[in-house]
């Protein structure tokens, strides 16, 4: 069995027990059905080889099995294996591990999805009920999870882990040294640029920071500080594809966003409990908060400028991109994407627009009860991770939100954000001028402040904008005129809205700590 070797040195869970601990735990207490869930089907196997050769199924009387539709049934632990033959058919396969006596360890591949077939489905259950009788164990990955309910009620799910610092550094040594075999890379890194490198790779899988390490050495095959930059942009780049988390810009200091005077005194005195004297203190790191508002006011805004005042990285979750056709997969998606954001600590969680997501949780008609399922799900996270991670969600209908999200305990405050005072449209006014060239002094504030009534500080952006448009042919310059023109011509939301917010101001009142 020499090629089982090969298998066994070849696994990167030697350095991380976690996963391989779960799941041996899982075999050794009688879970005789198994299932994993994954896109990284190489890392799962390795696991569960890992797992084997632990419990001794590489030793004669034994043995650990693989079935693909493509390949058949074969020995899972010799490489270009022959397949037993006429195995190739889910049902044949199953039917054939009826019949087996010896105690065994079978791995299937994308197995989920042959199931809707009846005769497949009854083989399956009769493989389950098989080996629950003579001890062995069957072992399902798939890429997704459209299975029948009995499948689930049979099964016990295992969720991989994605990896920690320690093994991405044992990751990162071994791809490079795997790259310099085959051709020679100059290696010049502090070891400051490493730990750098190693904390941008949290988050993703074992895959995808092998590629990663890979792409940013094969142009000029150097390894050093200058590819830290090259690693995050292929972060981005990855999360974007998977469409859970968003990596977002926050360029933006809170000293650039006007008024949210309460706000501002609040993030800034809750920012000194994230260290460990605050906790030796006796002080909770801070959780979250949730801001309501009228649409334009900042909210969105103040996301980005805590994770740059806080110096965190800012994640966007939007809850319409978890959705999937699939049955389960809305959920996975869900906890894959909470999952990560524990990985990726500390972080600034945002959540845009949270009652979009949820907005069907008080019912079940709608969707069957996927949404309150969901929401079920982010409120018992919510509650209860321990990871430093900081939510921020923005939401703008009050009557979409479940009662539930609004209780205490779930946010440490709930802000409102409402539109700006006349002080605080003054310093929006201000800091829109300065930001594109402009001195504020060469303007009639006061007639500015005085026509912005009502106006967002979104809205008030428009308006500075709009006047730059329309001057910008002509090459002329700003002036109050044009800047009160723009605003005159473009009705706030205030008016053409009026009832609503209105509503909502009077709903906030006694139920949410005012932002200025």
């Amino acid at each position: 069995m020499g090629t089982a070797a090969t298998f066994r040195s070849g696994s990167l869970y030697n350095g991380s027990m976690k996963d391989e601990d779960r799941l041996e735990r899982l075999i050794r207490s009688g879970h005789h059905c198994i299932s994993i869930v994954t896109s990284e089907e190489d890392d799962a196997l390795a696991l569960v080889r890992e797992v084997a050769f632990k419990l001794g199924y590489d030793l004669s009387g034994s043995g650990l099995w693989l079935w693909s539709i493509s390949g058949g049934l074969r020995d899972g632990l010799v490489a270009d294996a022959q397949p037993i033959r006429d195995t190739e058919h889910p049902a044949a396969a199953l039917y054939y591990l009826t019949r087996q006596d010896k105690r065994l360890l079978c791995v299937t591949l994308d197995l989920i999805g042959h199931l809707r077939d009846e005769r497949t489905l009854r083989m399956w259950r009769d493989v389950v009920r098989r080996f629950d009788e003579i001890g062995s164990y069957l072992i399902m990955i798939d890429h997704h999870d459209d299975a029948p309910s009995v499948i689930a009620a049979h099964s016990t799910r295992f969720e991989l882990s994605l990896p920690n610092e320690e093994e991405l550094e044992v990751l990162v040594r071994q791809t490079l040294r795997e790259l310099n075999r085959e051709r020679p890379i100059e290696i010049d890194i502090t070891r400051s640029g490493l730990r750098t490198i190693i904390r941008n790779l949290r988050g993703l899988t074992r895959r995808q920071a092998r590629q990663i390490i890979a792409d940013a050495v094969d142009e000029d095959r150097r390894f050093d500080n200058s590819d830290i930059n090259h690693v995050l942009a292929s972060k981005r780049r990855a999360m974007e594809r998977a469409g859970l988390l968003e990596y977002i810009e926050a360029p933006v200091s809170l000293d650039e966003i006007g008024g949210l005077r309460r706000l501002k005194s609040w993030l800034r005195q809750r920012h000194l409990a994230t260290n460990e004297e605050a906790a030796e203190f006796g002080i909770s790191p801070p959780r979250g908060v949730l801001m309501l508002g009228v649409q334009g006011a900042g909210k969105s805004l103040c996301a980005k400028a805590i994770a740059t005042g806080w110096q965190r990285p800012l994640l966007r979750l939007d809850p319409s991109a978890l959705y999937d056709r699939y049955v389960g997969e809305s959920e996975r998606h869900l906890r894959d994407a909470l999952r990560q954001a524990e990985m990726m600590a500390p972080i600034v969680l945002w959540i845009d627009e949270i009652e979009k997501g949820f907005a069907s949780s008080t019912s079940r008609s709608t969707d069957g009860g996927l949404s309150q399922r969901m929401f079920g799900t982010l409120l018992t996270w919510m509650q209860e991770h321990t990871a430093p991670v900081f939510v921020v969600a923005t939401a703008n209908d009050i009557e979409a939100l479940p009662p539930e999200l609004l209780r205490k305990g779930r946010f440490d405050e709930i802000f409102f954000v409402d539109l700006p005072s006349p002080q605080t449209r003054r310093q929006i006014f201000e800091i829109h001028l300065r930001k594109r060239g402009q001195k504020p002094d060469n303007f009639d504030l006061d007639a500015l402040v005085a026509a912005s009534d009502g106006y967002s500080g979104a809205e008030i952006e428009a308006g500075v904008v709009g006047a730059l448009h329309d001057v910008f042919p002509s090459r002329g310059r700003l002036t109050t005129e044009l800047v009160l023109k723009a605003l005159q011509d473009s009705p706030p939301l205030s008016v053409t809205m009026a009832e609503r917010i209105q509503a909502l101001r009077d709903w906030a009142r006694f139920r949410c700590v005012p932002a200025d």
